[in-house]
């Protein structure tokens, strides 16, 4: 690779990016940054009719959260600019032109009536419409009338399009570096449109001008342009340029069933399929995912690094990425290792730092919860007792929320099972216990307690099961000492009077 690496994640702004096409962005990334070259973002605005405000803006800060930043793009200027296409449409009818003068292309003036008549007549005899090479002579286009015809509809202001010319009898070699070797019959191909009389290019036309005058020298993206590569690579070729490589990325399927993972799926499973919020469709950001943990289960969609890791960091993905052990075959989309995936980053974080996040929550969500018990320091020692069964930091609440406010009410199973008659007496002597304890740690509790519970040959269970039904309200939670020492003397004392008096 003498020449330097560069590729481009080349979006339509028509509303979110979906998670598949930040899977295409990161596969880009990766492959760029394993290689010493360069990320490009370029919008691909040609159709202004299905343009949507807000997209492009979101397109940016999706790659940013993710943490796979583009190099060059809009408002990060190269040397290839502009980097939307709309902003470079004075360039393409001169290549279009340049193709008409060579022969590869043509202006072809049919109606959509007379398309329209021509493709219901070939339905009625069971056959499909083509336009190329076996009927165009017979289509009203720059082939079939003589110049001076042709020249008459243009100067008369005549609606066109110009054609690509797709050759006759050849067999196409084109090789994918994901699929291999593909084979083509070009007399099946159709004479597409690569350029519309409103002065705007179709997306065929854009995209091989624009890659080639920003020298990239790569194209990955998704398995739905691979119908599109024969068109392209002959482009390349009516034009005399050096193609870049191709490689084309499986399709991310749904969770069960078949065809590629959707909007619907994740509004009927309870995910989100895009990156970050968009109307009223949640995003991976504010379902409460750690961006490392979305790109690294979006890498293993659909490629396998060839050992049995399967957390990776950015530099650690970069490293050991490869289009090589990209799978041809779709990646089926699993939610339920989405989660696993951001639980173990959760596990990996600090303690503070899950705190401070924490702390955000808890402010947003409770504003009436006492200055104290949102201190860092605080809810720090808070999350170091319940993390390990979080996925999400908003786990955190339904894992501890008994650590902010004492129980309103306490579980009707576990009352049933754990409030005995001599209850109230076991726990009145656990309060006069605790509340003699000078040094309230963890352990002095603990073993203050134990003692008791020895000397007067007593059940664990007896006294344990009650205590925690008291200080969290249900049966669930650390160890309860933990619980206790953080609480407090105070509160933990007061906890056991206050159920004294509900239960009795």
């Amino acid at each position: 690779m003498s020449q330097k690496v560069r590729v481009r994640f080349a979006p339509s702004p028509t509303g979110p990016l979906h998670i598949g096409g930040v899977r295409t962005a990161l596969f880009n990334y990766l492959f760029a940054k394993k290689n010493g070259g360069d990320f490009v973002l370029r919008i691909e605005d040609t159709d202004q009719n299905r343009y949507v405000e807000g997209a492009e803006e979101y397109i940016a800060e999706a790659l940013n959260w993710c943490g796979i930043p583009f190099d060059e793009g809009p408002g990060k200027e190269g040397s290839f600019g502009p980097y939307r296409q709309s902003e470079r449409k004075h360039l393409y009818k001169a290549y279009a032109l340049e193709l008409i003068e060579k022969g590869h292309a043509y202006y072809a003036f049919d109606t959509s009536e007379r398309l329209d008549f021509h493709r219901k007549d070939h339905e009625a005899k069971g056959k499909t419409f083509i336009y190329n090479w076996h009927n165009r002579l017979k289509l009203s286009n720059s082939l079939s009338l003589t110049t001076e015809e042709t020249q008459k509809k243009l100067d008369a202001g005549e609606d066109y399009v110009i054609r690509f010319k797709s050759p006759q009898d050849q067999q196409l070699v084109l090789d994918d570096i994901i699929r291999g070797e593909i084979k083509i019959d070009t007399n099946i191909l159709d004479d597409k449109i690569i350029f519309k009389s409103d002065g705007m290019p179709t997306y065929h036309l854009a995209n091989i001008v624009d890659d080639h005058l920003m020298e990239i020298t790569h194209v990955i993206r998704g398995e739905e342009w691979l119908p599109s590569l024969a068109l392209h690579q002959l482009l390349y070729n009516a034009f005399d340029w050096k193609a870049p490589e191709f490689a084309h990325l499986p399709l991310i399927m749904k969770p069960v069933g078949k065809g590629k993972l959707s909007k619907r799926d994740g509004e009927k499973g309870g995910f989100p399929v895009f990156p970050l919020s968009w109307n009223e469709s949640q995003g991976y950001r504010e379902a409460g995912y750690f961006p490392e943990a979305v790109v690294n289960f979006l890498a293993l969609l659909g490629w396998n690094p060839g050992t049995e890791q399967e957390l990776f960091s950015l530099e650690e993905l970069i490293k050991a990425f490869s289009l090589e052990r990209v799978n041809k075959s779709g990646a089926r989309f699993d939610p339920e290792k989405t989660k696993w995936y951001n639980h173990q980053y959760l596990q990996k974080k600090s303690d503070e730092e899950l705190a401070s996040s924490f702390i955000t929550f808890l402010q947003k969500s409770f504003t009436s919860l006492p200055e104290s018990a949102v201190k860092l320091e605080y809810v720090t020692k808070v999350v170091s007792l319940i993390k390990e069964r979080a996925d999400y930091v908003s786990d955190f609440w339904e894992l501890g929320n008994y650590f902010f406010e004492a129980p309103a009410a306490y579980n009707e199973k576990a009352v049933k099972k754990q409030w005995k008659e001599d209850t109230p007496q076991l726990m009145q002597k656990v309060a006069e216990i605790l509340a003699a304890t000078e040094d309230f740690s963890s352990a002095t509790a603990e073993a203050n307690v134990k003692a008791w519970i020895t000397e007067n040959e007593l059940s664990f269970g007896k006294v344990m099961g009650p205590l925690r039904l008291i200080i969290v309200g249900e049966l669930k939670g650390p160890h309860i000492f933990d619980i206790l020492a953080l609480l407090g003397k105070e509160e933990s004392v007061t906890r056991i009077k206050k159920a004294l008096e509900v239960l009795g």
